[in-house]
């Protein structure tokens, strides 16, 4: 037996061996299957041996080694698919690699019996992510992850409802976060079920003598009122974002959707934005410019353009970039309502347009439009001139409910 060295970690292995033991590259294989070496480095494994890639986001185990199962023709696209199976999800790509060795040297079943929850939750987000059209979304489900660590380890089968409840419990978080983590439970147990990973939805059994997550009484929504509005006017360039609270008054988009509104979704010549999230009747709508916000819309742009970012709203003074998410939006609105010595909450913003709009009776088909509601008997949104027009025409209503309009129109 003699040494040599391993092409892709440079240790000393021996000339017998079939893989590395330190990082998996596989060795002592026919010609045409080994992997290709560019620069005393590997460019690629041999064909049919396996895959490594790194999942996007932050993860714990971010590589994930995959074997190909089967070919099959997409019904849609009519042409050939690979099918892959998970070995496994790994902290780094030796692991992975090693990994990927040892299946290939000694096949095995990969079956559920050893799946982590972690790994299970790997799974569960790689499919589940992408759904997501919000960032603020994702980092909610991370945030609620990183209070599961306790669970990391340990087998999906041999988790059981005391250990789902003690994570809850002890989690030195408010009820808010608490309810997140359950819901993250709810989420991974259905897609154990729907992949057999486990034969009983723990999660669904949780707290039946009495949920100690106390949900917190629903507020009632104070819209804006007049003199509110008329203040936010008169002092919009004094006080940071009170200019983007007007916006949202005057256009009814979520706090999330406003904040990620970016310089592509708006028109100012056709005098319309789009944008929007959480459900089918909210997403891509369009949104007139109401034309006592247009001059504070431009200013963002302007803004924008000079920070080369592609977003309307940008926290410029932020610690941490100057892209603007929800939870940054709500800071800022809250830091706003103190110097204003006002009392509201982000989405009251959007309460305040809608009760506007029907106190100057806009339109019902047009306000649920504008504000992304659920018409009933459309199943499709087609936006024609004649409907834009209509929603630009019915928008201008809204300044009539004002007290001090005039006013308000000398301070645009």
């Amino acid at each position: 037996m003699s040494l040599l060295k391993c092409p892709e970690c440079s240790h000393d292995i021996s000339d017998k061996a079939i893989s590395c033991p330190h990082c998996g590259y596989p060795l002592n294989m026919p010609t045409s299957s080994r992997p290709r070496i560019r620069n005393g480095k590997p460019t690629k494994l041999p064909n049919g041996y396996g895959t490594i890639y790194k999942l996007a986001g932050k993860r714990r185990k971010p590589f994930r080694a995959a074997k190909t199962d089967k070919w099959i023709i997409d019904p849609v696209t009519g042409k050939r698919k690979q099918i892959r199976f998970t070995v496994g999800y790994y902290t780094t790509r030796e692991e992975a690699m090693i990994a990927l060795a040892n299946y290939n040297e000694n096949p095995y079943d990969i079956n559920t019996e050893s799946i982590t929850f972690s790994e299970t939750y790997d799974r569960w987000s790689e499919n589940y992510f992408p759904t997501l059209t919000n960032p603020s979304s994702v980092r909610t489900v991370t945030a609620a992850y990183a209070y599961c660590n306790d669970l990391y380890d340990m087998r999906m089968k041999d988790i059981r409802v005391s250990h789902l409840e003690g994570v809850i419990l002890n989690a030195k978080v408010g009820d808010a976060t608490k309810g997140r983590i359950k819901s993250l439970f709810n989420m991974m147990y259905k897609y154990a079920i729907a992949h057999e990973i486990v034969d009983k939805d723990y999660a669904s059994v949780m707290f039946t003598n009495g949920n100690p997550i106390k949900r917190e009484a629903v507020k009632e929504a104070v819209p804006f009122n007049d003199d509110e509005i008329l203040s936010l006017w008169e002092k919009k360039d004094n006080i940071a974002f009170a200019d983007m609270i007007l916006i949202a008054i005057y256009s009814g988009w979520r706090p999330q959707e406003l904040a990620i509104l970016k310089l592509s979704d708006i028109d100012l010549e056709a005098g319309t934005m789009k944008g929007g999230l959480k459900t089918d009747a909210g997403k891509n709508r369009i949104v007139p410019i109401h034309s006592l916000i247009k001059p504070l819309i431009e200013k963002r742009i302007d803004e924008a353009t000079s920070l080369h970012s592609e977003y309307l709203f940008n926290d410029i003074n932020g610690q941490q970039g100057i892209t603007m998410t929800y939870d940054k939006y709500r800071k800022r609105f809250d830091k706003a309502m103190k110097a204003l010595n006002m009392k509201h909450r982000p989405h009251e913003t959007r309460h305040t347009f809608i009760t506007n709009a029907k106190a100057c009776n806009m339109d019902e088909y047009v306000l649920k439009l504008i504000v992304g509601h659920a018409i009933e008997d459309i199943t499709e949104k087609t936006y024609t001139h004649r409907t834009i027009e209509q929603l630009k025409s019915e928008m201008e209503k809204l300044p009539k409910t004002l007290k001090g309009s005039d006013k308000i129109e000398s301070l645009k």
